[in-house]
């Protein structure tokens, strides 16, 4: 499959099996905490299918007049691959192997705002890659220290329009049915702000050990409610 901006002819290929990846540094400790907590939340919601991928630091590819590209977002939903997970071991190439991502993050951890490169020239800045090479509808910039969040969506101009958030400082993904907002507090050990979903009525999608602590404090209550009359509970 072919096609083309004003800038370039895209074509969709698999990445050659001796192709050597960046081998570039996490650019921050808190980003693999970020992403796992925003795959674990979808995970156990059941909001994660058997073909869908999300990534994290991950390859995502597209050749561009011959050359190939590859950006790896701090984190990634691909809502549905069409091949083997085996076939995606090493990258990802959106249109070839599945769907196009549904949303981006990035996890702003440096003073180059790489992020924001509208850079059109070869090799493209990641903005111009994410908007006018993959077209992701949505595009999530997060300061993790700071708890700010810019959410860009792809509209008819097929260019970014930054959004603004509800009432409740959420923004809806349309395409996830859910909303995505910041929760401050303590996971992991890392006390801070985090980004989390929410669903249509507004109920947080928990972690597993938050799972964990309901279910132990029902199983206090139950017991307690056993004691009061007059039965004492099993252990």
């Amino acid at each position: 499959m072919t096609t083309f901006t004003q800038d370039y002819q895209i074509t969709w290929e698999k990445l050659p099996d001796d192709y050597k990846l960046p081998d570039d540094p996490v650019g921050n400790i808190n980003q693999p905490a970020l992403a796992a907590a925003l795959t674990e939340g979808l995970q156990l919601a059941g909001k994660i299918s058997a073909n869908t991928l999300t990534t994290t630091n991950y390859g995502i590819c597209a050749t561009l007049n011959n050359k190939m590209v590859i950006k790896a977002p701090d984190w990634a939903f691909i809502a549905k691959i069409n091949v083997s997970r085996e076939e995606v071991t090493r990258s990802y190439t959106p249109q070839l192997q599945g769907e196009i991502p549904v949303i981006v993050m990035e996890f702003i951890s440096d003073t180059q705002e790489t992020e924001y490169s509208i850079k059109a020239t070869y090799p493209p800045g990641k903005w111009f890659f994410y908007e006018r090479i993959l077209k992701v509808p949505n595009y999530i910039i997060f300061e993790p220290d700071s708890g700010s969040v810019e959410m860009y969506r792809l509209q008819n101009t097929e260019q970014y329009i930054l959004q603004e958030p509800n009432e409740n400082q959420r923004y809806w993904i349309a395409e996830m049915n859910l909303y995505l907002g910041v929760w401050q507090g303590t996971r992991e050990n890392r006390a801070g702000k985090w980004l989390r979903w929410w669903d249509e009525q507004g109920n947080l999608l928990p972690w597993g050990s938050e799972l964990a602590e309901q279910e132990r404090q029902r199983a206090e209550r139950l017991a307690a409610q056993l004691r009061a009359a007059g039965i004492e509970p099993e252990v």
